[in-house]
């Protein structure tokens, strides 16, 4: 679940996980390319909340738009737009 869509200035990813592994979120733009990557590594089952707060990976703010959120996990793939309002 992706929280407050559309957004500003943050948004809030909701998720949770069947097994202990590796997980990775990452955010691109429409055009395919990666803007940031909120998580890369290990994760325990369970319940995980992540915020993301409209920047690239050197921490500059994106321009308004559609974002993808890619969510990783050892046992699928999900991919959810979110839509940042400014």
């Amino acid at each position: 679940e992706i929280s407050p869509n559309p957004f500003n200035p943050e948004t809030r990813i909701e998720f949770a996980t069947e097994v202990e592994g590796h997980c990775a979120l990452e955010v691109y733009d429409l055009a395919g390319a990666k803007i940031t990557e909120l998580i890369n590594g290990s994760l325990d089952a369970g319940r995980h909340s992540v915020t993301w707060d409209g920047r690239d990976a050197n921490g500059k703010a994106v321009a308004s738009g559609t974002y993808l959120f890619r969510l990783t996990t050892p046992t699928e793939t999900l991919t959810r737009r979110a839509v940042l309002l400014k």
